[in-house]
């Protein structure tokens, strides 16, 4: 930390933020930023809002209705206000210690910090793991949409490629701040389309899926009764649409005010809530056993056509963004340092470019080696977001905050730590169990006769 008197004669301050009339010269984990390159300080806090929702309202949302027919109503809920809770401590936890160690940019610095460099290559590991994962199943999401828009046209494998395309050209811009424009428009068109949807469902006599002669009333359940296997997996699901968490560090580290975090994160997290708990009660309500993953396929073939249509340029935002941050990670990690961070020099585009590739290529790997979309999100939820939303930030919180307890436990104290064991046990064992369940689900999938292989060319939006 700066002195009193370092801050006052450097162009910027502590937080990394430029002096009124001033340059933005430094940066604690860019470094020196000048006018010739990019600018990766430069995102407000109403676009940070904005990055923030669409990272979390994207692909989650459309398997909270599913999961609500596995749980049932009332038990989706509690569940999904609870993971909300965490979560949403997880993500302030995030913009805390980021004021308190402005150096940080992302979960594997964190790492460093805690439990040195082990600590550091796994947490990195597992973080570029996350959404490249991630990533496959925003290109699965988008294929969908093609599939469903031009009812089945081609090949899915063909579709995925496509997919691929569109997000290596849009994920390859530099900036958050230039993505954040693309965020709001991604927000407005599947917000939508998942109202397209809702009302749908809520006027039409019958799901698409439900059988379309005779009398039908919707058979969904308040509590349910689900195996093992299906409930866990149910909860991973959830955890995925919650799973923006991890992406929050590097949209905090391209903000000009860190400080106004906290009010971008409460906005975020307010609207998805709501959000959720409103899609996934109205759609299972209305549809039962017969509710569609991903969602938008629950109503008629006419109304999957429109809500497709609407929802296809925020798929594609979504995967904008979740191909960026990873690539955005490895190339800060090969970069830091060097002034070719922050040039246009052809070492800078090289290296930035074989970033988004690299990420890309394996990316889309995945999306056709696993094409299973609620399969893949619960897979990703549980194998890797638990540990990415859960684990760090409750370490995050003891670090900073042990010591504090050798001189006076205090009432608060005690209870924080009570808290963060608590939210140490609970990802640790949605990490597991959500793990098995989702790998149980996924080969089940694999059995059924219906069933979607590896590089196929059937149709995955029916």
């Amino acid at each position: 930390m700066m002195t009193k008197k370092e801050d006052q004669l450097s162009p910027v301050n502590s937080l990394g933020q430029a002096r009124e009339g001033q340059n933005l010269t430094h940066d604690a984990v860019f470094g020196e930023i000048s006018e010739d390159g990019p600018n990766y300080r430069n995102v407000g806090w109403i676009v940070t809002a904005a990055l923030m929702m669409k990272t979390q309202i994207g692909l989650g949302v459309l398997s909270i209705p599913i999961a609500f027919e596995s749980l049932g109503i009332v038990p989706g809920v509690i569940i999904l206000v609870i993971i909300a809770v965490i979560t949403t401590w997880s993500d302030y936890m995030i913009g805390v210690f980021k004021l308190n160690h402005p150096e940080v940019y992302g979960v594997g610095d964190v790492g460093k910090m805690i439990f040195g460099q082990p600590g550091m290559w796994f947490l990195e590991i597992v973080f570029v793991l996350y959404w490249v994962f991630v990533s496959g199943s925003g290109m699965l999401g988008v294929s969908i949409s093609l599939n469903a828009i031009s009812s089945h046209a081609t090949c899915t494998a063909a579709y995925v490629a496509v997919s691929a395309v569109i997000g290596l050209i849009l994920s390859s811009i530099q900036t958050l701040a230039k993505i954040g424009f693309m965020a709001w428009g991604g927000l407005f068109c599947i917000l939508t389309a998942i109202l397209i949807v809702t009302i749908a469902v809520g006027v039409e006599d019958r799901p698409a899926s439900a059988p379309q002669n005779g009398s039908w009333v919707p058979d969904y359940k308040i509590i349910a009764s689900p195996s093992f296997t299906d409930a866990i997996t149910s909860v991973s699901s959830i955890v995925f649409a919650f799973s923006g968490t991890p992406s929050f560090f590097s949209i905090a580290s391209e903000m000009r005010d860190p400080r106004m975090y906290t009010r971008s994160l409460m906005i975020c997290q307010s609207v998805v809530t709501a959000v959720y708990i409103t899609i996934g009660c109205v759609v299972y309500y209305f549809c039962g056993s017969y509710v569609a993953s991903p969602a938008l396929s629950s109503a008629g073939p006419l109304v999957k056509k429109i809500s497709y249509a609407f929802a296809l340029p925020g798929l594609i935002v979504t995967l904008t963004i979740v191909t960026h941050v990873p690539a955005k990670y490895i190339f800060l990690r090969v970069m830091r340092g060097s002034p070719h961070l922050t040039s246009s020099s052809i070492r800078h585009w090289a290296a930035w470019l074989g970033c988004t590739s690299g990420v890309t290529i394996v990316a889309y790997v995945i999306a056709s080696g696993i094409p299973v979309f609620d399969g893949l999100v619960s897979l990703i939820g549980a194998l890797l977001g638990t540990l990415m939303c859960f684990q760090p930030m409750a370490c995050m919180w003891l670090y900073d905050n042990w010591s504090q307890g050798k001189t006076a436990k205090s009432p608060r104290w005690v209870a924080m730590v009570i808290w963060s064991g608590l939210v140490l046990l609970i990802g640790t064992f949605l990490m597991v169990a959500g793990t098995y369940g989702s790998a149980v689900s996924i080969a089940q999938s694999y059995s059924k006769s219906s069933g979607s292989g590896a590089w196929s060319c059937a149709d995955n939006a029916l």
